[in-house]
Order: structure tokens, then sequence, then C-alpha cells
């Protein structure tokens, strides 16, 4: 009797007798075990399941679904899916750390880049009158900077434009770094006492630090050593400031240079008013003027302006009044209210000495009457007559110049135009 799947005439000859003999050659190979079930892709809805309104007949067992590999009766992602996800996870997370250091860059090279040493030069200026006192409101009001700002308001910065390898950002950075220097460096009550020199220090390109330690620790006139050349420090045994209120006035320039460098160029003047450290307590009106003429070049590559460094190039000082046989290198040495002019030259130098040798030896300007205040002591009166030669002085002919009338050409330190020149005494 047929049976249902059958040929309607019958099994042709020549072939093997029907479903029976063939199902089990075919489906030999295949084991329906659970394996085999677990691995399947397609997993059929059961008859409950299907009975919901657009229910579909099948799901996907791939890891990547809800459904997909789940613990059996329990709903939970299987071995495998938490493994995909596990791995992708990973992946997300290399990914974003990769774009964090991309962005951030918070390599730092190490100290000893290729930063060229400071070259400075510290010129002392002596008084050519003797040094006016007073009250520091009635000094800087018949100073040269009775029209200068107070502190860090009288470095201004210039108007900002874009080079051809820096943006306007970027040479907004140099300015500020550099008014950060000069604030720090000129201003910083602990820096001007010689308490604390960190302020500057942070401030520096690491391949400066050794020299900068160095200058500190053992300050030497030798051009490269100086602590002035870096910062302004007064001898806290000769004086103290008598007034915080510093007057600042000057300019700040930039220039590139090269595609990798831009240069900032400061050029101010700074105005203290001192009194002595020791001795009896000062009345109000024992202050005295000293004045810095500070002129700095600073150098930024892109790394400086990233983490906020700069590398001190060149620095060129003028300070008085002082006197020129004291080193200025060290820390400075104001002469106060009262002290007179001084006639002696500067340290002598031996040139046989080994080390190294004071390359800003015999170098010492004299400073320009009309940079301090007038002198308050009353003067003596002048007399209605005019003053008549005598006949002997009219028969001599011109006085001809005395010794006293040689020496070298006074400093005015004042701001821009450049500096007043200033010749060493002999």
């Amino acid at each position: 009797m047929a049976v249902p799947g059958d040929p309607p005439n019958g099994t042709p000859e020549g072939i093997g007798g029907g479903d029976d003999e063939l199902r089990p050659d075919e489906y030999r190979s295949v084991v329906f075990d659970e394996d085999f079930v677990r691995a399947a892709r397609l997993q059929e809805f059961s008859a409950e399941e299907r009975m919901g309104e657009h229910a579909r007949a099948v799901r996907s067992r791939s890891i990547w679904s809800s459904g997909g590999s789940t613990g059996r009766g329990t709903g939970t992602p299987g071995r495998g899916a938490r493994q995909g996800m596990l791995l992708v996870l990973l992946i997300a997370s290399a990914f974003a750390v990769a774009v964090y250091l991309g962005v951030r860059n918070p390599y730092v090279p190490p100290a000893g880049g290729n930063a060229e040493p400071l070259g400075s030069t510290v010129v002392p200026l002596a008084p050519s009158v003797a040094v006016p006192g007073g009250t520091p409101a009635d000094l800087y009001a018949h100073s040269p900077a009775a029209d200068y700002r107070t502190g860090a308001a009288g470095i201004t910065l210039p108007a900002v434009r874009r080079t051809h390898h820096f943006t306007e950002s970027q040479v907004l950075a140099a300015l500020s770094i550099a008014k950060d220097y000069l604030v720090q460096s000129s201003l910083d009550p602990d820096v001007l006492s010689g308490s604390a020199s960190r302020p500057v220090r942070v401030l520096l390109d690491p391949g400066q630090l050794a020299q900068f330690d160095e200058s500190m620790v053992s300050p030497s006139g030798d051009g490269r050593h100086a602590a002035t050349g870096w910062l302004v420090r007064f001898d806290p045994h000769t004086a103290v400031l008598a007034d915080s209120r510093v007057r600042v006035g000057g300019t700040l320039a930039f220039e590139e240079i090269s595609p990798e460098v831009l240069v900032v160029t400061t050029d101010h003047t700074f105005v203290y008013a001192v009194r002595g450290a020791s001795g009896p307590p000062a009345g109000p009106d024992a202050a005295s003027l000293f004045t810095v003429r500070r002129e700095l070049r600073l150098r930024f590559d892109h790394e400086d302006l990233t983490t906020r460094r700069a590398e001190v190039a060149s620095s060129y000082v003028m300070a008085g009044p002082q006197d020129c046989a004291a080193d200025p290198a060290g820390s400075f040495r104001p002469l106060l209210a009262g002290a007179g002019p001084t006639t002696v030259g500067p340290p002598v130098s031996d040139p046989y000495a080994s080390g190294h040798p004071r390359r800003t030896a015999g170098l010492c300007g004299v400073m320009d009457p009309a940079a301090a205040p007038p002198d308050p002591s009353p003067q003596p009166a002048q007399s209605d007559q005019p003053d008549r030669p005598t006949q002997s002085s009219a028969s001599e002919g011109p006085q001809q110049p005395g010794p006293a009338a040689a020496g070298p050409p006074v400093a005015l330190p004042r701001t821009p135009p450049p500096p007043a020149s200033v010749s060493p005494l002999r």
C-alpha cells in the first residue's frame, strides 16, 4: 500500500525501497544533541509566545541580540554573549584612552632640554648727588615715576595679532607668561626680600633650572650666574621696602624669529621706596627711591606655551643708586637717604685668577640727577646782584675743566626710548 510521499506509480526500478531506506542514510551524520541545539542561529518561539499580536515565529540567537545564547530557563546572557560584550567594552575603552592621550598630551620632557643658558649684564648706577629722602608719596610725586602705574597694572600687554606660525591665542599666551615672570621676579614681596625664589623658578624652562639654582646659591658676576639677572632682590641687611606699592612703567613686544620660536622683549623700569634695614626706627621721611631698569628677552616654542614656561635668553639690568664697589650679582644694596656720591670705582678684578672671570667687572654707571627727586633740604639764598667777574679772572681767560669734570656719562634709567649709555669707570 502506498504511503503519503511515495510516487503514484510506485517506486521505479533500480531505486531503493522508499523513505524507510533513504532516511537512515540521509540523516545518519546529523546528531540533534544539546550542542547542536545551542549552536542554532534561530530559535522557534513556543506556541504560547506566538499567540501574542504581531509576534514573530522565530528569534535570533546571535550573541549580539538580547535573546541569544541565554542561560537555560534564566533569561540571562550566556557565556558567549558575555564574552562578546566584554570584547566590545575593551575596544571602546582602548579607543577612549587613545583619544584622551592625544588631546591632553600629558608627556613632559625631562629637564635638561635644548634651552640656551641665560646671558646677563648687571650695571650698578652710582649717585652724582646726595640721595634725597622723604616720604614715599612725596618722593614718587616729584620723580619721573610720578605717572607710573602701581604694581602689575604697570605691565600692560600690546595689541595681539597672529604671526606666520603662531596663532593669536599662542601670542597672547606668550605675552601673559612674560608678564607673570615680570610680576613674580620684580614685584613679589618674598622674592624682593630674598626669602624665596620658587615663584620665579616654576616659570623657567627645565633646561635652565640648574643654572638658576646655581645663581641663587652661588651668585657670580660672570655673565651667567648673577642672581640679579634673573630677579630683583635686596640685601636684607641693607634695605627693606618702605612702601609695597612699586611704581612700574615700560613696554612689551613680540616677534617670530623662526617657525618654532616666538620671542618676547620686555623693557620696564621699576621704582622702589626703600629704607634702612637696621639701626633705630626710621621716621616717615627717611625713605629713598631705588630704580631698576630691566630689559629681558624671553624665548618660547610651542611646548613652552603649552606648559606655561619661559626661556630667559638675555637680561640687561641697570640699578641705582648704589655703590660701585659693591658686587651687585647676589643682591642690590641701595644707598639710603642722605648718602653722598661715591668716588670709589667698581670691585677689582684679578686677570690671573682661575675659575669664572667676572665678565661685568669694571661696569659702573653714574645716575643722572634728573632721575632722582629734588632734595627737600633748604637751599642758600641767592643774591639779587648778578655775579661780576673780577679783574684777575677776566684777565686769566676761560677756565679749563679740572679732573673733577672727567668721568663717564650719566645714565637715566627711564622707559623707552632705548636705555642711556653706560661707560666703565676707570
